[in-house]
C-alpha cells in the first residue's frame, strides 16, 4: 500500500502527460481547418483588436455642464412695443444643463380671482342643470357654481377671470428673432481611472478667439459658442415651425479619447438631435404637438391680486455629454489574446466532427484516433486504433 501511494505521488509531480495526435492527410479537412482557422485569425484581429480596442482600458467620464444665452427679442403686439431678454425668455434661470427658450406666447393680462363664464367649448350647457354646482373638469378653468351664461352658454366657474383663451396660436411665432439667440456651452470632465481632466475651451481656444467665433461643424468645430438657428437646422428642423408649438433639441457633447496618443488629441464633438417638435411638419396630425407650460406674473392694483397669464411655447434644449476613453492595459491584452487562441479550437472541433461522422472513410479515422482495449493488459508498443485481447497461456 505505502508502494503504490509512493507511486501514485511520484508519477504525479514528475510525469507530464500530452494528448495523442494523428496527423491526417485529407484536403478537404485540411482546406475546412484553415479556412476556419483564419476566420478566427481575422475576427481577434479585426474585431476584438481593431474595432473593439481589446488591447486597451476603459473609463466614462465624470463631467458638469454650464450654459448661458445671449440675445434680444422685439415684439410689437397692437401698437405695444417690447423688447425681451434672456431674465424674459429663458426658463429656468441661467446655467442648467436644460433650460427652455421661449419662442411664441399667448397673454392673458389683467386676470383677477372671480365668477366668470367659462371658455367656449370646455363646458358647453342649456340650462343650470348641465352645470353641477361644485364640480371640476380636467379641461375647464376653475370650479363650476352651478348656473350657466344665457350669453356664451357655457357654465360659469370660479377662477381667474377673464379665463384664458389658448385656442388660437400666433403663427408666425412672436419670437422669430430667437433665430439669432446665441448660446454658449461650458463643459468640464474628469477621467478618473486615467486621472486627466480636459475642458470643451482646449488649446486655442482664448478668450479672444470666443468673442468672435461661431460653431461651424466644418469652419469651426471646436467654438463652443451656436446660434440658435443653426442648431435647429442642424438637429434636422424647420425653425419657424417648431418656434410655433415648441418642440425638443439634444446637444450631445461626445468626449471619445485615446490616452495612448497625447492628451490634446482628446477634443469634443458636438452633434445635435431633434427629440420631439415638427419635423417636416408631419406632426400636425398627431392629438398632442410641441412643448409648451404656464407661468404668471403676479401684482397688486388698487388692493387687489391680480396677475398676467404666460401660456409659454419654447425650444428644450438638453446638454448631454457622452464620454469613452481608452489606454493600453496589459490585463485586457492577455484576455483577449487568450480569448482568441481558445476559439481556435472551433476548428478542431468542426473537423473532428467531420472525420468522425461526415466522410465515407469516417470508420478507418476514428480507429486512428481511438485505441481500445478490453484488458488490463496493454502493449506499448501495439500500434493506433488496434483492439487487444489477452491471448491464454498454454
Amino acid at each position: 500500500m505505502k508502494n503504490q501511494i509512493t507511486n501514485a505521488i511520484s508519477d504525479f509531480f514528475f510525469e507530464y502527460e500530452t494528448p495523442r495526435q494523428v496527423l491526417v492527410r485529407n484536403r478537404r479537412v485540411g482546406v475546412v481547418c484553415r479556412i476556419i482557422q483564419l476566420v478566427v485569425l481575422a475576427y481577434i484581429i479585426g474585431w476584438v483588436f481593431i474595432y473593439e480596442k481589446g488591447y486597451q482600458s476603459t473609463d466614462i467620464a465624470v463631467g458638469s455642464v454650464f450654459t448661458k444665452m445671449k440675445g434680444v427679442g422685439y415684439t410689437s403686439i397692437n401698437g405695444s412695443e417690447r423688447v425681451w431678454d434672456v431674465a424674459d425668455y429663458v426658463f429656468p434661470s441661467q446655467g442648467d444643463a436644460s433650460f427652455v427658450v421661449m419662442t411664441n406666447y399667448i397673454i392673458t393680462e389683467g386676470q383677477q380671482m372671480g365668477k366668470c363664464p367659462e371658455l367656449h367649448g370646455k363646458h358647453n350647457c342649456s340650462s343650470n342643470a348641465d352645470c353641477e354646482g361644485g364640480s371640476f373638469k380636467r379641461t375647464g378653468h376653475g370650479q363650476m357654481t352651478g348656473e350657466c351664461v344665457d350669453e356664451t352658454k357655457t357654465c360659469q366657474v370660479l377662477a381667474w377671470c377673464p379665463v384664458e383663451d389658448d385656442l388660437v396660436i400666433p403663427d408666425p411665432p412672436m419670437l422669430m428673432s430667437a433665430e439669432n439667440y446665441t448660446l454658449f456651452i461650458k463643459n468640464s470632465v474628469t477621467f478618473p481611472l486615467f486621472g486627466v481632466s480636459r475642458s470643451n475651451l482646449v488649446e486655442g481656444i482664448d478668450a479672444g478667439y470666443i468673442r468672435k467665433c461661431l460653431y461651424h461643424p466644418e469652419n469651426a468645430p471646436l467654438c463652443p459658442i451656436f446660434r440658435l438657428g443653426d442648431i435647429v437646422k442642424l438637429s434636422g428642423f424647420n425653425f419657424e415651425t417648431i418656434a410655433t408649438v415648441g418642440g425638443a433639441i439634444g446637444v450631445v457633447v461626445d468626449w471619445t479619447c485615446n490616452f495612448d496618443v497625447a492628451v490634446t488629441h482628446c477634443k469634443p464633438k458636438y452633434t445635435f438631435h431633434g427629440l420631439y417638435g415638427n419635423p417636416a411638419e408631419t406632426d400636425k396630425v398627431r392629438a398632442s404637438v410641441g412643448y409648451n407650460f404656464r407661468y404668471a406674473q403676479h401684482y397688486m392694483e388698487d388692493r387687489i391680486p391680480k396677475r398676467t397669464l404666460f401660456k409659454v411655447f419654447g425650444i428644450r434644449f438638453d446638454i448631454i455629454v457622452q464620454s469613452l476613453a481608452r489606454k493600453f492595459d496589459i490585463i485586457p491584452t492577455l484576455t483577449a489574446i487568450g480569448s482568441g487562441v481558445g476559439i481556435f479550437g472551433v476548428a478542431t472541433v468542426v473537423c473532428d466532427l467531420v472525420l468522425l461522422y461526415l466522410l465515407p472513410k469516417r470508420a478507418f479515422y476514428k480507429n486512428m484516433k481511438f485505441k481500445y482495449t478490453d484488458t488490463h493488459a496493454q502493449d506499448p508498443d501495439s500500434e493506433a486504433g488496434s483492439t487487444e485481447t489477452e491471448v491464454p497461456k498454454k
